[in-house]
């Protein structure tokens, strides 16, 4: 995302790879709806989204309290969200200018914790290793760089000779669609595969470590992803294989002692039935859709963040 002067203008995910849009959202209103409707999606992306949108509220003079209110209600699990709002409330004053550079300094500061998560993840990854991860974690979920993805980036280009196996990511194929494209641009060698695949990849050897992103993480070390997340983290342990999270420290709420206090957003039934406005269940298909779930920290083998590479048993 870019601040334009008076407007934040967002690369719209929800149509690529096969478009590149730019939106451009003038006031808070939009990056409410930007929030809701995932054109911009991954927990760090959106608390700086959501700081960008409370500048455009100070701009146009907008109530403060009604505007982080609607901003903190678009999305309930990413924990960033509510650090950038907390963190633009904490402000002394309800001044454009402040809010603003507070906003950049979030942005800017978001970036260097994703670079400095790469740096200590790929002291992880040996050479020649193939690295299975899902949904999103890179620039498009961030300030730049990526979590998990940033990882990956940073042994890439240490010359490690690695090799990507990404998620495709039902409902909204976020691995198929956005982590395939940023790959594929970086010149990564990686190849897309179905959900279902991975248990067999790590069955046949095929994978040597898995690296996740995280929207929210307990005090306990509990981690809260995208939906498939645990369900990785239980078929890397059965195998032998590592599982980490990548998640810089604005992911952590050490409010909550463990994941099951973690607020599990439930999104429309249509994400599932439909594909690209395509019906492809029969009609009135009940559904059940929630868009994340809670990996326990004992099946976490690290988690890697801007301070380090933390290894259980957690307690932050």
């Amino acid at each position: 995302m870019i601040w334009d002067g008076t407007v934040l203008r967002m690369l719209d995910q929800r149509v690529l790879p096969t478009q590149e849009e730019w939106l451009e959202l003038k006031t808070y209103q939009d990056v409410v709806d930007a929030i809701k409707t995932m054109a911009v999606r991954g927990a760090p992306a959106i608390g700086v989204a959501a700081a960008y949108g409370l500048a455009l509220a100070a701009l146009h003079d907008a109530d403060r309290t009604i505007a982080s209110k609607e901003l903190a209600a678009s999305r309930p699990t990413a924990v960033n969200l509510f650090w950038a709002i907390d963190r633009i409330n904490a402000l002394p004053a309800w001044e454009f200018e402040s809010v603003l550079s507070e906003a950049k300094a979030i942005e800017a500061e978001d970036l260097a914790m994703n670079h400095a998560i790469g740096r200590h993840g790929a002291s992880l990854i040996s050479a020649g290793a193939n690295i299975l991860t899902v949904c999103n974690t890179g620039s498009l979920a961030t300030a730049g760089h990526g979590t998990a993805l940033g990882v990956i980036r940073t042994a890439h280009s240490d010359g490690k000779g690695i090799h990507v196996y990404t998620c495709e990511t039902r409902p909204r194929q976020q691995g198929l669609r956005l982590t395939a494209y940023e790959l594929a641009n970086e010149g990564i060698p990686f190849h897309s595969i179905a959900d279902g695949v991975a248990a067999s990849l790590m069955r046949a050897g095929k994978v040597d470590c898995v690296i996740a992103g995280a929207d929210r993480i307990a005090a306990n070390g509990d981690a809260a992803n995208k939906i498939g997340t645990y369900s990785l983290a239980v078929q890397a342990r059965h195998h032998g294989i590592p599982f980490y999270i990548a998640a810089p420290t604005s992911t952590f709420d050490v409010s909550l002692a463990h994941g099951d206090l973690i607020p599990i957003e439930e999104r429309d039934g249509t994400e599932l039935t439909h594909i690209e406005g395509v019906q492809i269940a029969p009609s009135r298909t009940p559904v059940y859709n929630p868009a994340f779930d809670v990996t326990p920290g004992e099946l976490i083998d690290a988690i890697i963040t801007e301070k380090g590479v933390h290894r259980p048993p957690f307690a932050f």
